[in-house]
């Protein structure tokens, strides 16, 4: 696939909740290549060079504009939170291997994030609601200042399930603590998740035992973005891979999570 550096106007920079962002910015031709799944890299800095390295960050939704979800925790994303409308973005993309589609079988889709690993989840169900599947999505977060309305995954019909640590909002604990609430089936379920490791060992956990198919998609620091510098790997069953080319989406079996 062919991936594109440019520099995109900023549309809009708003802020969702007290820790999550969302930047929409126009790039045509972006538009019309970006897969569910894929990310993008973003020069955050302009007449520094600090921060050195582009940002990734994965692609939250694609309709006329493009969209990014994010918090604004180290020097790159506290400087994209400055960026106002008609401000420009460098960005580089689409990267990386998206998600595939669930098989012909599946009736049932489960998408199960973690914080800030939500962000691929909504132009996934941008893509599902067209096939008429049952959409499902578990969310857990730190507290009521991680959750957002979601309204734009209601809109797609997705059922949407809430946990938070401290149980400010929805259930008490980890997102886990949800996944028997929801009736799935080996033959006709496929589970998407993205999130922190420990988060995404427990799904991989929760999927063998229900004899569950999936994917995940990983999250590393990346410099290069593009499979060069190897700062990404992972380790896998099948040896190491890389997260930005590889992945960052990659079945839910083979990924051996460090929590």
């Amino acid at each position: 696939m062919e991936q594109l550096q440019n520099v995109y106007k900023v549309i809009d920079n708003e802020q969702l909740c007290p820790q999550f962002w969302r930047l929409t910015f126009d790039a045509p031709a972006l538009t019309k290549t970006i897969l569910p799944g894929q990310f993008i890299h973003i020069r955050t800095n302009e007449v520094s060079l600090e921060p050195f390295f582009r940002r990734p960050f994965s692609v939250y939704r694609v309709q006329k504009y493009v969209e990014i979800f994010y918090e604004p925790i180290g020097p790159g994303t506290r400087l994209l939170a400055l960026k106002k409308k008609g401000d420009l973005l460098d960005v580089l993309g689409p990267l990386g291997t998206p998600f595939v589609m669930p098989p012909e079988a599946c009736k049932q889709v489960l998408m199960v994030a973690g914080g800030i690993g939500i962000a691929p989840m909504l132009i996934l169900s941008d893509v599902l609601r067209k096939k008429k599947l049952e959409l499902i999505l578990l969310y857990g977060g730190r507290s009521r200042g991680h959750v957002y309305p979601m309204q734009e995954f209601k809109d797609n019909g997705v059922k949407v399930y809430i946990a938070t640590d401290d149980g400010s909002i929805g259930a008490k604990g980890w997102v886990s603590t949800l996944f028997d609430k929801i009736p799935t089936s080996s033959r006709t379920t496929f589970i998407y998740t993205c999130g922190p490791n420990a988060m995404m060992k427990a799904v991989q956990a929760f999927a063998a035992r229900a004899g569950l198919r999936g994917q995940a998609a990983c999250e590393e620091v990346m410099a290069c973005g593009l499979g060069a510098c190897l700062g990404c790997s992972i380790p896998t069953t099948k040896g190491y891979k890389t997260v930005c080319c590889d992945g960052p989406a990659l079945n839910l079996d083979e990924v051996i999570f460090h929590a």
